[in-house]
């Protein structure tokens, strides 16, 4: 069984909660954070509730209710009811929008010799052959043209379309 942890506020801690509840200006996830430090005060003020009745009170799980009361106990108030960090930073952008403006570009030309037409591996290579990238995938390709709305099977591969005139 997981470990129980124990939340008792002092008179200082339970005072700061209740104004975060109460000023009208705190943000959903640290409302519902104080809140449920509140309600799971078992010191001599608090009304000690249990971790499945916090959970349903507040709309959220116990399992977060629990992991709330171990970041409190072990890390105090402020880290239990700010969001925690993220361990790894986020990817770094591999292919930007001059990747996708020059892929595009490609796309929109003639195919190669012996080619009706261009496929995402053709152009996945090609953007290779011509440094775009270092190395890129089909289906990378593939995204950036759904994404763009360009189809290669079609006759016209975005360039303009000729309209036609109205009749007067």
């Amino acid at each position: 069984m997981a470990p129980r942890y124990r939340v008792t506020l002092t008179e200082q801690e339970r005072n700061y909660l209740e104004a975060l509840t109460r000023n009208g200006k705190t943000g959903a996830k640290k409302f519902i954070h104080a809140r449920a430090l509140l309600l799971c005060d078992a010191g001599p003020d608090g009304p000690a509730w249990t971790v499945a009745n916090v959970a349903v009170a507040l709309g959220v799980t116990s399992r977060t209710i629990e992991h709330l009361k171990q970041r409190f106990v072990e890390e105090g108030i402020e880290v239990a009811l700010e969001r925690k960090p993220r361990e790894k930073p986020p990817r770094e952008v591999l292919f930007d929008g001059a990747f996708e403006a020059r892929l595009i570009a490609l796309a929109c030309s003639d195919a190669p010799e012996g080619f009706d037409r261009w496929t995402v591996r053709l152009l996945a290579d090609k953007a290779v052959e011509l440094k775009f990238a270092s190395s890129v995938s089909h289906m990378t390709v593939q995204r950036v043209l759904k994404k763009t709305n360009l189809n290669l099977t079609s006759a016209n591969t975005g360039k303009s379309r000729h309209k036609a005139a109205r009749p007067s």
